[in-house]
């Protein structure tokens, strides 16, 4: 008997994988999830809120490689005082002899990156206040900064990996040597249920290293689905793998239907074949419903612009944006956007920081402020939440002659919209910008603000056999939320 089965089953399995494959990446995670719903697997959520949510989808916007926090939303002008010393010869010279240095569990040992540097190098870019609040932001991001009141700036992070690991860290709460965990987005697509049946809920646009995945333990039906915002060719791998007409691929899933209803006939306590037949017929749904959403031609041209569409060095960012946007629109719950390529990302700036950071910061500042103006006036700010982060600060002390080294001690964040406070500067660092002073913040503390304005508490997303721990937690920044 259980030869029969293995006949019968395995090779229609094969040849369901072989037609399926044109649509992997898209259909695939959301198709899984469905599954894991039906069968029970690791008695996932009901897909409610714990309590009355806030928020109902996030835009996170992760910049790879470190960005300077004194230059950008922690200015700190005793750089500039100072500029030239050592460490030691300031008023400060006790953050080189902290506890907190301690903290740091460094993964190479004696690597050349990832020191303290002792010699304190100035502000390499001027700053000012803005709005009513008066926060204090670089000139190297007036766009944003003209948005600041609707902003809550968290000036007091910190994390425990001196080393690109910490892009992972971010997002999961533990250490490259920890092994891998799930992320933040994967906790929010395993907690809540779809706001559309058309679309995936939880998507990646840009470059990622070092890991990829994001369900990790509680499967692949819970990572992101990757995506390439190009109007030319909006979903290559929505496409099947053969050129066939909407017609051919209708007659190709009423087969698989067909073969799904006469297993279901053999098998009536296999669980999980409705939830494969609900699955193909999302998967060509999905076809038609992720190319229509990347149609920016549907926009106005004063929209376009307001991403910076018309400018070749904020096109790119400006699409991903705006593609954020429309799939908020649709009720996509997470939308995860990463900025800069490399292994170690493009904001990793171990010299020439000023002529990097200020390229840098023109793609991503005109596009990101339009999208917080572009939510706000469409009402859809309120229960959005936008999420602007990094892996780690960089050194008040200079690398070389004119860069600055991974800082994990201290650096900022920003977080708008869903029920979070506006022209609000949360948390400090010392003088120098070295340690996170007043109001601390492990990187798990953002996941647990999301997680709060979203309805659910962390403690109760977990798995059998998988305990997490305290600090994979978190604790929501209460001082921030309205």
């Amino acid at each position: 008997m259980t030869n029969h089965i293995q006949q019968t089953v395995l090779p229609r399995r094969h040849f369901l994988t072989n037609l399926s494959s044109g649509l992997a990446g898209i259909s695939l995670a959301s198709l899984l999830q469905d599954e894991s719903r039906a069968a029970g697997v690791h008695q996932a959520p009901d897909g409610q809120p714990h309590f009355p949510p806030k928020a109902k989808s996030v835009i996170w916007l992760f910049m790879r490689g470190g960005v300077s926090h004194m230059e950008s939303f922690d200015p700190k002008p005793m750089l500039n005082k100072y500029a030239g010393k050592s460490i030691s010869e300031t008023p400060w010279k006790s953050v080189q002899e902290s506890e907190k240095l301690k903290r740091v569990r460094v993964v190479v040992v004696n690597d050349a990156n990832g020191q303290q540097r002792n010699k304190v190098y100035p502000l390499q870019v001027g700053y000012k206040k803005y709005g009513e609040s008066g926060i204090e932001v670089s000139d190297w991001f007036p766009h944003i900064g003209g948005c600041v009141d609707d902003l809550s700036i968290v000036r007091s992070m910190w994390t425990t990996d001196d080393n690109h690991g910490a892009q992972v860290q971010f997002h999961s709460g533990r250490h490259m040597l920890d092994g891998r965990v799930p992320t933040i987005g994967a906790w929010v697509n395993y907690g809540l249920g779809s706001l559309n049946q058309n679309l995936p809920q939880f998507i990646n646009m840009g470059p990622r290293f070092f890991d990829v995945r994001d369900g990790h333990y509680l499967g692949p039906a819970y990572d992101s689905v990757p995506l390439k915002v190009d109007p030319q060719n909006p979903l290559p791998y929505a496409k099947p793998e053969l050129d066939l007409s909407s017609a051919e691929q209708k007659i190709e899933f009423s087969l698989i239907n067909q073969l799904n209803q006469l297993s279901a006939e053999k098998f009536p306590h296999d669980s999980t074949l409705q939830a494969r037949i609900k699955s193909y017929e999302l998967a060509f749904r999905m076809q038609t419903a992720v190319p229509e959403v990347i149609r920016f031609d549907q926009e106005t041209k004063e929209t376009q612009e307001l991403y910076g569409l018309h400018q070749p060095e904020t096109k790119e960012f400006g699409m991903q944006l705006l593609a954020a946007r429309r799939f908020v629109e649709k009720g996509v719950r997470f939308i995860q956007i990463m900025h800069g390529d490399g292994a170690a990302g493009a904001w990793d700036s171990h010299s020439n920081l000023k002529s990097g950071h200020s390229k840098l910061a023109r793609q991503v500042d005109q596009p990101t402020a339009g999208l917080l103006k572009d939510l706000k006036r469409r009402g859809l700010l309120k229960d959005t939440i936008v999420v602007f982060a990094t892996e780690f600060g960089r050194t008040p002390g200079s690398q070389g002659s004119n860069g600055r080294d991974h800082h994990p001690y201290g650096f900022s964040i920003w977080m708008a919209g869903g029920g979070i406070k506006g022209g609000v500067a949360h948390g400090t660092t010392d003088e120098l910008g070295f340690h996170a002073e007043a109001n601390p913040h492990y990187v798990t503390d953002v996941h647990a603000t999301l997680l709060k304005q979203l309805g659910l508490k962390a403690q109760r997303l977990e798995v059998p056999g998988h305990k997490r721990l305290e600090m994979d937690f978190g604790h929501p920044i209460d001082e921030i939320i309205a």
